[in-house]
């Protein structure tokens, strides 16, 4: 099962997770409190170079029919829609520059150049991803409703498709996020509204509708006879857009180290130790400046998290101050290269296919899945690592306890091996020992 009580998880006392939260509040009250023209120029700039870019590639696009020419446009407006999706239209969406009163540059009015409705984005990812990441059963992220990425969905035959459903997501990524608000599984099983349903139906169709006009219509038939090579281009760098959108998007939520979490934790949760929920429930990847500005500064996906709504050319100071908070309360900061945290989430999306009874580890010590219940001995013991370390006196946490957990998995074969030859018809697990050497160790 996902993690039902995070304290435990973290190997944190109550006092530890409210002073955590204290030094969270002060990160953010610090950062705001410096926000001014430099930042605002930012995202001026951002704007202006993604459109200039559009506009140039469009223009190239009027040649389409010459491959260098088609190659040149295409790759150009493939850049500058990720541009627009991950850096600009995403964090002025998250009201990351609200503060600057630009009625243009607003979450209230903005608009994004992919297919679904800004104010359905808002509900769907602002408001449900972010208030209950990774809580399974309530955040709709966590699978999309279509894919199965945690050992806590139940397995059906259906999931057989995993790995085709996430390509298929992958090419068309911006269809599936708009159909993502519709909550289709609840209007098949009719616990959702069917006038509701079929107002926020109009809405996305009418948004597609505008979509699919202006890229597969109105600007290839402005280039004449390239209307087909301009038509191919548009398709294609609409497809590098998605693909690189998904790739980001699912680098934070689904690769090894981003836990996912039970709704009794949420019911129960403090507000402390919802940051501590997305500490543990995101992941970063290691980017330079190029990659951060074309992932949006999602390559912070933990300090996205932490502060949604922060503008996001401060997220990389932001992680420097948290990456020392992880050290200072011995928790993990999940950080890998895109590459590698990419083929996790493929590799989990495709083991997960399978029924558990072909998988290894437990819903309680996977990969993709954990919870406290693997710091849990048998015979009463319990793996425990709250407060300083009685021989160092360094503190001690969630970092500590998955090193004792990672040698208990080493050590405990072993000694059930070892129990079994010294004691013949005894079984390792009524001898009840393995458990008690590998607390110790």
């Amino acid at each position: 099962m996902a993690i039902t009580d995070i304290k435990e998880y973290a190997h944190l006392t109550e006092a530890d997770v409210e002073a955590l939260g204290r030094e969270l509040d002060q990160i953010r009250s610090d950062i705001e409190s410096t926000l001014g023209d430099k930042d605002a120029k930012y995202i001026r700039n951002a704007i202006r170079l993604q459109r200039t870019l559009e506009f140039s590639s469009r223009a190239v696009l009027f040649a389409s029919w010459f491959p260098p020419a088609w190659l040149l446009g295409t790759v150009g407006l493939g850049i500058s829609k990720i541009i627009e999706n991950m850096e600009i239209g995403h964090n002025v969406i998250h009201g990351q520059w609200d503060w600057m009163n630009d009625p243009e540059i607003h979450s209230t009015t903005w608009e994004w150049d992919i297919s679904d409705p800004s104010a359905h984005w808002k509900q769907t990812h602002n408001f449900l991803h972010h208030k209950y990441t990774n809580v399974v059963g309530l955040d709709p992220d966590v699978g999309y409703g279509l894919l199965r990425v945690t050992r806590d969905r139940k397995w059906t035959p259906f999931n057989l498709g995993n790995p085709v459903y996430n390509l298929l997501l992958a090419l068309l990524f911006e269809y599936g996020v708009a159909v993502q608000h519709l909550e289709l599984a609840k209007v098949f099983a009719g616990h959702k509204d069917r006038d509701q349903f079929e107002q926020e139906r109009k809405e996305v169709l009418h948004k597609m509708k505008k979509q699919v006009a202006k890229d597969y219509l109105f600007f290839p038939l402005l280039t004449g006879p390239g209307f087909l090579t301009t038509l191919a281009a548009n398709v294609t760098a609409n497809v590098i857009r998605n693909v690189w959108a998904h790739g980001i998007i699912f680098c934070g939520h689904f690769p090894d180290g981003a836990e996912k979490f039970t709704k009794e934790q949420y019911k129960n949760e403090t507000p402390a130790e919802w940051y501590l929920r997305q500490m543990l429930g995101s992941a970063n990847f290691k980017a330079g400046p190029l990659m951060r500005f074309m992932s949006g500064n999602l390559c912070y996906q933990i300090e996205h998290h932490l502060y949604p709504n922060m503008p996001s050319n401060r997220l990389k100071e932001v992680s420097e101050r948290v990456q020392k908070l992880a050290d200072k309360y011995d928790l993990p900061y999940t950080q890998e290269s895109f590459p590698k945290m990419y083929l996790q989430t493929w590799r989990t999306i495709t083991k997960l296919a399978l029924p558990d009874r072909f998988l290894t580890g437990t819903s309680d010590d996977a990969p993709e899945t954990n919870s406290e219940l693997k710091f849990r001995i048998r015979g009463g013991l319990k793996d425990t690592f709250i407060g300083p370390d009685p021989s160092t006196g360094v503190r001690r946490g969630l970092r500590t306890a998955m090193e004792a957990s990672k040698k208990r998995r080493k050590i405990v074969p072993t000694l059930r091996k070892v129990i079994s030859g010294l004691t013949p018809g005894t079984s390792p697990d009524s001898a009840g020992t393995p458990e008690r050497f590998a607390v110790a160790a």
